[in-house]
């Protein structure tokens, strides 16, 4: 008997949408340093100032991402071109408590995060700035580990939002037509992942190959990429304590545990 062909390996498929031109957007509460962040990182000079909404439009940049292992390739081969990767990044507004039932403005500024692929979630550390002023915060207080918490919570409530809105119509369609096998099916995902998404953000979740083609179709707020930047004080960081600091990364070991998909990235 001939042997069996092997089959081939189908392209595993993760969360996101597959794109060469990646958009990050610089994420918070106001005033905890995102419009700074993004003015480091994008070498702008956009308004940040210390008052809560400094920042109400999003602001846009183009930068090239650092890769040394690219200019040795480029210095190697010599190609006629040199298109090195670039990453676009959004300042957005801060986000308040309530944002996803429109407090603060907060439906606009969660849609210009819809229109990204990962987040860069910034926390403030500090109580004065450089100069010695008190930073105003919008919660009185500074707390990094509420702030995340708050953030978090705001983003999953609008997707629970957007889920919601999305299974309506989906299971008007399944009962006219219950033969329908497809859209049962994706309903069936779809009430699955509603359930998820009113504990846990979405990318903490253990997904099929069905599940997240889903997932990546709803474009989900908690689906994308989030990596933490803690805005702290500069004799802070120079000794690398903060008392916040150990409570932060308990709040990511935390997430880690969630982290049981195969798909996470």
């Amino acid at each position: 008997m001939p042997p069996k062909k092997k089959e081939e390996e189908k392209p595993r498929v993760i969360l996101g949408r597959p794109t060469n031109h990646v958009k990050a957007g610089v994420v918070g509460m106001p005033n905890v340093g995102k419009s700074t962040t993004f003015n480091i990182m994008c070498k702008m000079s956009v308004p940040a100032e210390n008052f809560p909404f400094c920042t109400i439009d999003p602001t846009e940049a183009r930068v090239e991402v650092p890769d040394p292992k690219w200019r040795k390739l480029c210095d190697m081969w010599k190609p006629k071109n040199e298109v090195p990767a670039y990453l676009t990044i959004f300042d957005i507004a801060g986000l308040v408590k309530g944002a996803a039932d429109g407090e603060g403005l907060g439906n606009a500024f969660l849609s210009h995060i819809s229109a990204t692929d990962a987040i860069f979630h910034v926390v403030r550390t500090f109580e004065e700035t450089a100069d010695g002023d008190m930073a105003t915060h919008v919660e009185d207080s500074v707390d990094p580990v509420r702030d995340l918490e708050i953030i978090r919570d705001e983003l999953r409530l609008k997707d629970v939002a957007a889920l919601e809105k999305l299974i309506e119509p989906l299971e008007k369609e399944v009962k006219r037509d219950g033969k329908a096998k497809e859209k049962k099916d994706r309903l069936e995902i779809m009430n699955k992942i509603l359930e998820f998404v009113k504990e846990k953000e979405a990318r903490f979740g253990a997904w099929s190959t069905k599940e997240i083609d889903v997932l990546n179709e709803c474009c989900l707020l908690t689906s994308k990429t989030a990596l933490h930047l803690v805005n702290m004080s500069e004799k802070d960081f120079l000794r690398k304590k903060n008392k916040w600091l150990p409570k932060l990364k308990a709040t990511a070991r935390l997430a880690a545990l969630c982290r049981d998909s195969p798909h996470d990235r």
